[in-house]
């Protein structure tokens, strides 16, 4: 069996430990990343650039 290495291109909506890193790192808060991954999808990329733009 191989290792699973995690998707460090997806944002886990549901994981609080990423949805804490990615609003850390963008400087949203928790519940604007969840939006936001709700809205554009898992993507890291989209993820940050919704986030920007507020």
């Amino acid at each position: 069996m191989p290792n699973s290495k995690p998707d460090r291109s997806k944002v886990a909506g549901g994981q609080e430990h990423e949805v804490r890193y990615e609003a850390q790192k963008t400087g949203a808060t928790k519940s604007e990343v969840k939006a936001a991954v709700k809205e554009v999808g898992n993507s890291r990329d989209k993820v940050e650039n919704r986030l920007a733009k507020k």
